[in-house]
């Protein structure tokens, strides 16, 4: 396939924003759309193919927009519809694609099509949501229990039964087993489409359906595993993954061709991801992508999860396409979670360039491109009901969503006038955007140059993969098409690692942790690369 025939999609680096943290224009101390669109300048200078923008639509922000009031009306906090438009208008000016999330297992409690639900056990939408009576004792119909904590049940008193959440009970599930929800559903992602948009993620999407003979999930032994919620205690046979999702899949993947070339990226959160992830992307009929949490909830980086997380996506463009993130605004950003060292520009710079080398898409979360850290947030100041919840044994999620940092002396970094929803992170304005622009060995300007190489190189882009044995923890990635091979080197430790002599070191030099642009010796420094062609 020559590149003028290829998808955009394919190879393409995307960047997450989390609108709540990314700019603040009206001074509510939150973030909004015309913050992005004021900013997009800056998003195109890195590089990047596109963004993905996490939820902006109307909601009561219980689980800050992932629950969803209204599909198709942007939250005042953020903007307007028209707000929306422009920014749309100008990233495409800027060749950006945009990608926004699509939220398709639950909605708000105080969506028009639950407050219905609930209403009755025989009205028109008595059926959109998971409904069941309890078990004799007054129990809740199974042991399904919720990612939040808790069962997976809540008791409503109009319809005398418990409806299901996976998540929170303001985020009631639909039963998107129901042939009028899919319809509803994707005539809001007609809406958006409609409107222009290049793409969706989907989150949660293996959440989108139950077992319908409501099955008790069996227990899962904790033995070394951190336990934070009795979610953790069982293995979701029935309340995830089930069998029919793909076939809904093919519905959306049916829409979204309707409209060209659109990206869709799935997001799998489970105990065996890659089963669920190869059943959503394989053929042409799916979701374009996948990705999953095999390296966001990592607490170590090896070459061994490297090699084994990208060696499961090596085979032909059939059995579907990869995508990866290190950090997003779910989990623990990486410097901090992988690197314990005083020097993380210097780990920024290596977990930027490996991502970026994955055969795959990259995802970029806001704030890797300067290495942010993870912001340690005091409890009172604490917002992720997760969080709130679990404490202090908490996945960390505000800690990855505090605000950008643009200007090192301004108030609050430069993103508010207000007091922020979230503090800035101790050490982020000097981490901040306009820091960074001045200093040409910055890791946002190294991240600049690693896009501007990738984007240049078919093999980086598309081309397949495969890998050299070395010992741990050095990795060798050899990226390869029809013109061109080329060759990463990590040493993902903290001690010199020599490189095999069976890889050849005099091609060119196309950037490397340090030093100029010169072929390397046979050790590789501590927290190092290498990526060369030959």
């Amino acid at each position: 396939m020559s590149e003028p025939e290829r998808p955009w999609w394919r190879g393409a680096v995307l960047y997450q924003i989390y609108p709540r943290s990314y700019l603040d224009t009206n001074g509510d101390g939150i973030g909004d759309l015309p913050g992005i669109t004021q900013k997009l300048d800056y998003i195109a200078s890195l590089g990047v193919d596109g963004i993905w923008i996490s939820p902006f639509f109307a909601s009561p922000m219980k689980d800050f927009g992932y629950d969803v009031s209204d599909y198709c009306a942007v939250d005042p906090i953020f903007g307007t519809l028209e707000d929306f438009d422009q920014l749309l208008d100008r990233a495409h000016g800027y060749g950006l694609k945009v990608i926004i999330d699509q939220v398709y297992a639950h909605t708000s409690d105080e969506h028009a099509w639950f407050t219905e639900s609930r209403q009755s056990r025989n009205n028109p939408k008595a059926d959109w949501y998971v409904w069941q009576d309890p078990k004799p004792d007054g129990t809740p119909p199974n042991n399904w229990q919720a990612v939040f904590g808790g069962a997976a049940w809540t008791w409503d008193a109009r319809r005398q039964q418990y409806f299901m959440h996976n998540f929170l009970p303001e985020q009631p599930q639909l039963n998107v087993h129901n042939p009028d929800v899919q319809d509803a559903l994707l005539a809001t992602a007609r809406f958006w489409l409609d409107r222009g948009v290049d793409g969706f993620r989907l989150d949660a999407i293996n959440f989108a359906m139950h077992d319908r003979a409501f099955r008790d999930n069996p227990p899962w032994n904790p033995a070394g595993r951190t336990i934070t919620r009795p979610f953790d205690l069982q293995r979701r046979e029935f309340n995830q993954s089930q069998p029919e999702v793909p076939e809904f899949l093919k519905r959306v993947r049916e829409l979204t061709d309707e409209y060209g070339d659109r990206y869709t990226v799935a997001e799998v959160a489970s105990d065996n991801p890659l089963p669920t992830m190869r059943s959503y992307t394989q053929g042409d009929d799916r979701l374009i992508a996948a990705y999953s949490f095999d390296f966001l909830y990592a607490q170590t980086l090896t070459a061994k999860r490297v090699h084994r997380s990208q060696g499961n996506w090596t085979g032909s463009l059939e059995e579907g396409w990869p995508s990866w993130e290190f950090s997003n605004h779910d989990a623990p950003r990486c410097v901090s979670r992988w690197y314990d060292g005083p020097d993380r520009p210097r780990f920024a710079k290596l977990t930027n360039a490996l991502l970026l080398c994955l055969r795959g898409n990259p995802i970029l979360y806001q704030g890797e491109e300067l290495g942010l850290t993870q912001v340690d947030v005091p409890f009172e100041a604490l917002q992720d009901p997760e969080a709130i919840a679990n404490w202090p044994r908490t996945l960390g999620r505000d800690g990855a969503r505090t605000p950008m940092p643009w200007e090192q002396n301004a108030p609050t970094a430069g993103f508010s006038q207000a007091k922020p929803w979230l503090p800035v992170g101790a050490d982020h304005p000097r981490l901040s955007v306009g820091v960074q622009e001045e200093d040409r060995e910055s890791v946002l300007n190294f991240t600049r140059r690693l896009l501007g190489i990738r984007k240049a190189s078919p093999a980086l882009k598309w081309g397949d993969v495969s890998f050299v044995e070395g010992p741990e923890p050095l990795l060798i990635l050899v990226r390869s098409s029809d013109t061109e091979t080329v060759t990463c080197l990590f040493n993902l430790g903290a001690s010199s690692v020599e490189i095999p002599k069976a890889v050849q070191l005099d091609g060119t030099v196309l950037i490397q942790s340090e030093g100029p642009e010169t072929p390397p010796g046979r050790d590789l420094p501590p927290y190092s690369f290498v990526i060369l062609r030959r």
